[in-house]
């Protein structure tokens, strides 16, 4: 008897789990915590110092998603604070604020945090995400604050690693991977390449454009192109300004999901950035944003992306770049020829060292800059030694 009341027991519990799992009752999902600055906004309401705006996004994104709960840090200066929101109240002090948040980080009160200033150390850089406006479709951009390196190649490569650990932690299985044609794009690509074939799992995306490959132009970043843009971190936040406020002159950033999570070898925190200009939208996007990368262990997959990296030859190939990167010395340019040919692939950055390593084999060249960036300029009966020689000095 006492056995058969024991099974009603446990049946009766089962089936009080499945219908609070039916109706997404409190106990049927484990809550995920998000700290949320809770002052700084330049978007004033009626003197609440900007307060209702960050309030009304953290109320729209545990709206959108049951399992989330904002935990607002800082000094309650609306009247009326929303009563579903939980406080950790502190001193009206940007510097008392980043302290409540990062002893509720240390302690795993909260999960992850969105701020709108953290002083990230040398080596951390966040992941932005937008969306583009010709499908719609949302693109990460890496990197958006922060720098992964003050050396401008290492610091893409470093981006394109921890865009990709970003992707999977928000569960994009094979993310495409683009290097927005800037300054250093072309030495980001090859040694992207190097790591790829060296065994690191990597997938390039395709331009838009005619002659395709997996340098980006400004449509590429209209169309979303591919799923993780790499750029150098000045670059990426214009980006993200002009793709979230691009239509009510910048004063508000109505659409996105922020300037993203941080990322870094050793970096364990998930602090996501938000601007002073960042609405309610926005802002509710970054929150579940955030939620969703602490879910997917991000700290974790960094770690793993950079150990893969590694193992494919990633501390040698940065080495050799920055060798590469270093000045040549000053040669003198063999007689001048008609130069009708163009030797492309060489990044800006090293053109002119490019140019005066062929003087020193005796090949006349000159720097120019094309519709789609620098060439060499070679005369034609040169142009497949030219050719070699910048290809055995990893300069194409």
């Amino acid at each position: 008897m006492e056995a058969s009341n024991n099974a009603r027991r446990v049946v009766g519990e089962l089936l009080s789990e499945l219908v609070a799992d039916l109706r997404g009752g409190e106990s049927a999902v484990p809550k995920t915590r998000i700290g949320l600055m809770a002052s700084g906004s330049e978007l004033v309401r009626d003197g609440d110092a900007g307060q209702s705006e960050l309030t009304d996004g953290a109320l729209a994104a545990m709206a959108a998603d049951s399992s989330l709960e904002v935990v607002m840090i800082g000094p309650k200066k609306i009247n009326a604070a929303p009563e579903n929101l939980s406080w950790i109240e502190t001193n009206d002090c940007e510097a008392d604020i980043s302290e409540g948040m990062n002893q509720a980080l240390a302690s795993g009160d909260i999960a992850g945090a969105v701020a709108l200033h953290y002083p990230f150390p040398l080596g951390v850089a966040t992941i932005g995400r937008v969306v583009t406006p010709f499908h719609g479709k949302p693109m990460l951009i890496a990197s958006t604050t922060g720098t992964s390196s003050t050396d401008r190649v290492e610091a893409m490569v470093k981006n394109a690693i921890c865009g990709q650990a970003v992707a999977h932690a928000i569960g994009i299985q094979n993310p495409t991977v683009g290097i927005l044609n800037i300054d250093g794009a072309p030495s980001v690509s090859r040694i992207l390449g190097k790591l790829r074939d060296a065994g690191y799992d990597m997938r390039f995306g395709e331009s838009v454009r005619k002659d395709g490959g997996s340098l980006l132009r400004g449509n590429d970043l209209l169309a979303g192109a591919v799923d993780v843009c790499v750029t150098d971190t000045l670059t990426g936040n214009i980006l993200m300004k002009l793709f979230s406020s691009w239509n009510n002159g910048g004063s508000y950033e109505a659409v996105g999901f922020g300037y993203g999570p941080s990322t870094g070898e050793g970096w364990d925190k998930i602090v996501s950035i938000i601007s002073r200009a960042s609405g309610a939208p926005v802002i509710a996007n970054a929150l579940l944003y955030t939620a969703m990368s602490a879910g997917g262990s991000l700290a974790r997959r960094v770690s793993d992306e950079f150990a893969a990296a590694k193992r494919a030859g990633l501390a040698d190939m940065l080495e050799g770049a920055r060798a590469q990167s270093a000045p040549r010395k000053e040669a003198a340019p063999p007689a001048a020829e008609p130069t009708g040919e163009e030797i492309h692939g060489v990044d800006v950055l090293s053109i002119d060292d490019a140019t005066k390593a062929l003087w020193e084999k005796g090949i006349y060249a000159e720097a120019a800059m094309g519709c789609t960036g620098p060439v060499v300029k070679v005369p034609g009966h040169a142009r497949d030694k030219a050719k070699e020689i910048l290809a055995s000095l990893g300069y194409i």
